[in-house]
């Protein structure tokens, strides 16, 4: 099984494709499997330069294929200065926790929302670097979901919004989403999980 590097130490976005490049023979690994750590400074202007910065300092310390994924996040009505961005877990110069991020984003939502709701969206962008060095990226979005004022009591760990978070569709968090719901909504990230396999290499 080939063995993959995933330069996050993010359990959640492992799981996320995890179970995809297995079916794959693709073993996803994080830094934290390899025991290993990276000091970047992400000074990209997009998800995709931002993710290239990552997989290239995981490429050049182990020498596997790597990749890297960063996203954006932009809400209705909520003014430039207080878009998200790239910065969605930086705000005022400060790394914010879980809890802050809920705190954080609910505020917006109260402020801005109407009803109660933003309409949101995320713009994702991955990169990967294959074993001779060679490299590629993907860019996909969702905005299948709005953002509410009032959290879930569930938060899953790495991904705070996904409590406070709705699919459109259902009114219904993200993390209440039932396996019965993705096949009701589609929810699936099967052409991530070709791109990577494609990409890394036989």
């Amino acid at each position: 099984m080939k063995q993959v590097i995933f330069a996050t130490g993010n359990s959640s976005k492992i799981k996320r494709f995890q179970e995809g490049l297995k079916d794959k023979n693709i073993e996803l690994l994080s830094l934290r499997d390899v025991h290993l750590t990276l000091d970047v400074e992400e000074n990209g202007s997009t998800a995709i330069e931002n993710a290239l910065i990552k997989a290239r300092a995981c490429f050049k310390k182990t020498g596997k294929p790597s990749i890297g994924m960063d996203d954006t996040l932009y809400m209705e009505n909520v003014p430039l200065d207080k878009q998200p961005g790239l910065f969605v877990r930086r705000v005022n110069g400060k790394s914010l926790t879980d809890e802050e991020m809920i705190q954080y984003y609910t505020s917006l939502v109260k402020e801005y929302g109407i009803d109660g709701r933003v309409n949101s969206k995320w713009i994702y962008g991955l990169a990967v670097i294959n074993e001779l060095g060679e490299e590629a990226t993907y860019t996909w979005s969702k905005d299948d979901f709005y953002m509410v004022s009032e959290p879930s009591p569930i938060i899953n760990p790495g991904y705070p919004l996904n409590s406070i978070a709705k699919y459109k569709i259902l009114d219904k968090y993200f993390t209440d989403i039932t396996d019965e719901d993705k096949e009701k909504i589609r929810i699936n990230e099967d052409d991530v999980v070709a791109f990577i396999a494609d990409h890394v290499g036989d």
